[in-house]
């Protein structure tokens, strides 16, 4: 599914942030990405959503090379890779349906499918009930969970969830863990970075652990090695 070889990031400031990365990650795999602030972790994630390109190595996500793949192809990209944000990145102005329904609307579905797709998601982060509500007037672990619907909706093979679970208090990070195992269930592979030890130790899944920009080491169902 994900394939990373000698992937080298160097910023115009000089800065290297991922030397030599290599990893291969199969599909329905859950993966936490650890390490300590300025690591690298954020250069990974981004890189698996084409946000960053790597100075050179190569990355494919499902045979697609992500360094050759032109501007006008990334669009089509993103809708097989769902992003989720710490900080939910919802728009103010819709309601909770409107946020996710727009992900489909870019991509000229039929409104009776917009529809359906919608709820069915809604459904599974357990929100149907507050489909007509405004991001304002969610929690914060409900606006991360809408988040997480507008990110599966157009059902990905991948989903990249970038500290999801940071803003969050213990008990509904918890609830989110819940929803991506679920995610993860369905046969969607998953790439989670996080500062929560608890959560790593807890559901033990492989763990890929940067440090300096390498991997310092790649461990099925391993443990958060590092503090917080």
């Amino acid at each position: 599914m994900i394939k990373m070889k000698e992937v080298h990031k160097t910023y115009g400031n000089g800065v290297v942030a991922l030397s030599g990365i290599s990893v291969d990650i199969q599909q329905s795999e859950f993966v936490y990405i650890v390490g300590p602030s300025g690591a690298g972790k954020s250069t990974f994630m981004k890189m698996m959503y084409r946000e960053e390109k790597p100075t050179s190595g190569t990355i494919e996500i499902n045979g697609v090379d992500l360094k050759t793949i032109k501007d006008r192809q990334i669009p089509q990209l993103r809708r097989n890779i769902g992003v989720i944000f710490q900080d939910f990145k919802l728009l103010q102005t819709l309601t909770v349906y409107e946020n996710i329904a727009f992900a489909l609307e870019v991509t000229e579905e039929y409104p009776k499918q917009i529809k359906r797709k919608v709820m069915d998601v809604l459904d599974l982060v357990r929100l149907k009930h507050k489909a007509r509500f405004l991001p304002h007037e969610l929690s914060g672990g409900e606006q991360q969970r809408v988040s997480i619907a507008r990110s599966i909706v157009n059902r990905p093979k991948v989903v990249v969830a970038d500290e999801p679970t940071g803003n969050l208090d213990p008990a509904t990070s918890w609830s989110i863990m819940d929803v991506l195992e679920e995610i993860n269930d369905r046969g969607t592979t998953v790439l989670m970075a996080t500062h929560n030890k608890e959560i790593v130790n807890t559901v033990k899944k492989r763990v890929i652990a940067v440090e300096n920009g390498r991997i310092a080491r790649d461990e099925l169902r391993g443990v958060y090695g590092y503090e917080s």
